[in-house]
Formats: C-alpha cells, sequence, structure tokens
C-alpha cells in the first residue's frame, strides 16, 4: 500500500519502502486536536497537514528563467532544478513569503508579477503534499547568489526550451504552463 488516506478528520499516512522487506507505518493523526491542543509544534507542514507554498518563474531581460538545483537538505526532491520559492508563514502574504524567500536564498530583490498557475504538489514517494502558486517575476535589485548551500547546489539561467530535463514535478508543470502561455 502506497500512498495517504483521509477520512473525515483523521489521517492516515502509510508508506511503504522496498529496502529488503520493510514496512513503515507511520502515524495516524487526529487532526482536530491537532489543531486544538496547545501544543508549541502544530506538525511538519506538507507532512503533518497540507503545506502552503509560493513559487517564483523569474525571467530576465533576455527572457531565461533562472532555476536552482535542490541541495542535499532539501525539504524533498533534492538534487533536482526548479523555480525557486518556499513555505509561506502564518500570516505572511503569497508576494511577501514570495520576497522574503528569495532574499534569504538568493540575495536578490524582486517584483511579484501575474500568478502563473496554482499546482498541487502532490509527492507520494516522500509522504507530502503542498499547494504552491507560481507568479511571474522580475530581479529588482542584486545578481543571485547561493546563500544556503544546504538546501541549493546550483543555480543558472535558462532559454524556456534549453531547461535542464531533470526538473522537480512541479517545475516541468509550471514550465507547461509558461510556454503555453508564451505561443
Amino acid at each position: 500500500l502506497r500512498g495517504r488516506a483521509a477520512l473525515r478528520g483523521w489521517r492516515l499516512l502509510v508508506l511503504h519502502r522496498q529496502k529488503g522487506v520493510t514496512t513503515e507505518v507511520v502515524t495516524v493523526i487526529k487532526m482536530n486536536a491537532l489543531q486544538s491542543s496547545n501544543a508549541s509544534s502544530p506538525g511538519r507542514r506538507g507532512v503533518d497537514y497540507i503545506g502552503v507554498g509560493v513559487g517564483a518563474l523569474i525571467v530576465d531581460e533576455q527572457g531565461r528563467l533562472f532555476l536552482a538545483r535542490r541541495g542535499p537538505k532539501a525539504k524533498n526532491e533534492r538534487g533536482l532544478w526548479e523555480f525557486p520559492g518556499g513555505s509561506v508563514e502564518f500570516g505572511e502574504t503569497l508576494a511577501a513569503a514570495l520576497q522574503r524567500e528569495m532574499d534569504e536564498e538568493f540575495g536578490i530583490q524582486i517584483a511579484v508579477g501575474k500568478l502563473l498557475d496554482v499546482v498541487d504538489h502532490i509527492l507520494p514517494e516522500e509522504g507530502q503534499h503542498w499547494v504552491s502558486p507560481t507568479f511571474l517575476c522580475r530581479i529588482t535589485a542584486g545578481q543571485p547568489v547561493i546563500r544556503e548551500p544546504g538546501k541549493c547546489a546550483e543555480i543558472g539561467w535558462f532559454a524556456p526550451h534549453a531547461v535542464p530535463s531533470d526538473l522537480t514535478l512541479i517545475t516541468r508543470q509550471n514550465l507547461a504552463h509558461y510556454l503555453q502561455r508564451m505561443r
């Protein structure tokens, strides 16, 4: 059995890994109890409940796209190229979260433009589910540098039809929507 099942306020997460004959049954959480408890840590975004992320499809003056390769300490899809982004904090707007993440991770300021798409980023193999809007953006100040090498291994600019083939799930979907929009 692979994936997850949700039953009226309960969440059952079952992971099956084929390493020898290892089966892991990981957690049953009563979501209502979790949300109403006084615990200081309500759980892990994207794992214990659906997380909200936000992405930036950054385009430069030549029409190239900015991509980052996920590093060894990334939350998921390590080693794959992505349009960068991150988690939205409680009380933070989508645009503010995106601007904060780009500054923290790459030392750049961005203008957040039009919404490109909203994608369900479901990763059954990693037991994660995120909902992630991606916005068309441009850099207004700074040159991108890797500030968090554990999360990001490499960065680069690519023509839309010459991006690396090893893209994250959400980046493949974002790129397809972007190319459709360009027609």
